[in-house]
């Protein structure tokens, strides 16, 4: 493979670990497809595709293999709608494009992505607890969850008062930002909470590819700031229904 290429497999592999872990909601399993996909990847030049969308084609098809998915429908929606939904909201492709990653017909992609949005808001529906800093920010936060057809479990500015809500709401979903200024760390907050509940966590940032590096213990789930509605709805559907199971 020409050194151009391997160089763009390189840049696209923070938003391929984004992908593949939403994917699979795990940071393992998610970077375990990425490594496999990359590896065979390497060893191959084909100039049909830009690399970032052939990596995304490759942890499509990889997962597919390792889960079963011609059979497997959970949390109410088909695998391949979940992707075309995660490739077109988080990875904010071209619906054009998500159905090339896919090999679909461009009409079939829209018709089944058309389909997937209306349902939604009736798949995963869960109480919210946002740790956000920002006032107003927060209040946006806010207006997008209830959008998605969410309640919310409390607003925490500072570490402790997110552990405190936590603990005393018990929320179904945790949108958390990763700065928060004066009030600590949202990645240490959720950690606290953490070892007390079990609870899906969506880690808010502007600079997503400072998470997603691999080399450390990172979140399964991470969006970008500013976001869609959109987005944030896909992002809560996966994290609260686990994701598409490797198993």
């Amino acid at each position: 493979m020409p050194l151009s290429r391997r160089q763009d497999l390189l840049r696209a592999l923070p938003y391929a670990r984004r992908y593949a872990r939403a994917l699979c909601g795990s940071q393992s399993n998610g970077d375990l497809l990425v490594a496999e996909s990359l590896r065979e990847l390497m060893a191959v030049d084909d100039p049909s595709m830009p690399p970032r969308l052939r990596l995304y084609q490759w942890i499509s098809r990889h997962h597919g293999q390792n889960s079963g998915e011609t059979v497997t429908q959970q949390g109410g929606m088909p695998p391949v709608a979940r992707k075309l939904l995660l490739l077109t909201s988080l990875e904010e492709l071209p619906v054009a494009d998500a159905a090339r990653v896919l090999s679909l017909a461009p009409d079939q992609a829209a018709t089944m992505l058309e389909e997937a949005h209306t349902r939604l808001r009736s798949c995963a529906q869960t109480s919210v607890l946002i740790i956000e800093d920002e006032p107003i920010i927060a209040m946006d936060i806010e207006e997008l969850v209830r959008q998605c057809g969410h309640t919310i479990a409390g607003v925490a500015s500072s570490e402790a008062e997110a552990v405190r809500l936590a603990r005393e709401t018990h929320p179904g979903l945790i949108l958390a930002d990763i700065n928060l200024g004066d009030g600590g760390d949202g990645m240490s907050a959720v950690a606290s909470i953490l070892q007390q509940q079990d609870i899906p966590v969506i880690f808010v940032t502007a600079y997503p590819e400072r998470l997603l590096t691999g080399d450390t213990i990172e979140p399964a789930f991470v969006i970008t700031k500013p976001f869609e509605p959109l987005t944030l709805a896909v992002s809560t559907y996966q994290a609260v229904s686990g994701g598409v199971s490797l198993n």
